[in-house]
């Protein structure tokens, strides 16, 4: 039997701060190349992408536990879940925003950015790199040209 989809929130804002999040949270947890897809004017299907990579089957699925858990503190629960069990690719379908947790194989073989590449898209660097360097903060859209 299949579940009506509803709508987590009523609001834009609130859709896309709880997408936010999603990101912070795969970033703060060593997810790789956060980003964040802005779907809307492009499909009805959802609103946004949030996409990372993990560097091991492991890590995937710690990350979208991790953000799992961040979320339902804002009391929003995914409608959906595939993958945790391969951990490849983990998908957490929140109706207005789907989070991709990607092995880095995977993420490179269905290459959703180059398949949504008409989407703005917003970046969410780590808070350090492993060695404690810090990274920069979040880039602007895709049409910013590099420092």
């Amino acid at each position: 039997m299949t579940r009506p989809r509803r709508r987590a929130r009523s609001g834009g804002a609130e859709i896309r701060a709880l997408a936010e999040a999603a990101a912070r949270e795969a970033a703060d947890r060593r997810g790789q190349e956060v980003v964040l897809l802005d779907l809307r004017g492009l499909t009805s299907a959802t609103d946004y992408f949030v996409i990372v990579s993990g560097e091991s089957d492991v890590q995937v699925r710690a990350i979208a536990a991790r953000v799992e858990e961040r979320l339902e503190h804002e009391d929003v629960r995914p409608w959906h879940v595939e993958g945790v069990r391969n951990g490849r690719w983990v998908l957490l379908d929140y109706v207005d925003f789907v989070v991709h947790v990607f092995h880095h194989a995977a993420r490179r073989y269905y290459e959703l950015e180059r398949l949504w590449a008409d989407a703005p898209i917003e970046s969410f660097a780590d808070e350090a790199e492993p060695d404690g360097k810090d990274l920069p903060e979040a880039v602007g859209d895709r049409d910013q040209a590099p420092d």
